[in-house]
């Protein structure tokens, strides 16, 4: 059976009341690939991923701490993160995006 998919983002988009809705769209041995939908004023205080991890920002407004340094949430904005590198999202609009964990 093939695993190939085919989805459509704008679809699956979902917004909780006050929180964040992840939706898994990929999970095989060496990526993890997940859809984050967060609500306006949520924050993720700093915190790091045990592996490196690409966030590509398709939607929203905020501020994405990465170690010492701040960037603007915008859409079209793309990070790579080394393994634990510390990191922190403040968001004030909804936001959307997909973090792909990459597993060795």
């Amino acid at each position: 059976m093939s695993s190939s998919k085919a989805l459509t983002i704008p679809d699956l988009v979902e917004f909780a009341r006050q929180g964040t809705v992840s939706k898994t769209l990929l999970d095989v041995p060496h990526v993890k690939v997940t859809l984050f939908c967060m609500s306006a004023g949520q924050e993720l205080t700093e915190h790091t991923a045990g592996h490196p991890v690409t966030i590509h920002f398709l939607e929203g407004e905020g501020e994405f701490v990465l170690g010492r340094e701040s960037h603007a949430i915008v859409p079209g904005a793309w990070f790579y993160l080394e393994a634990r590198a510390p990191h922190a999202l403040k968001i004030r609009a909804n936001t959307v995006f997909v973090l792909t964990l990459l597993r060795s």
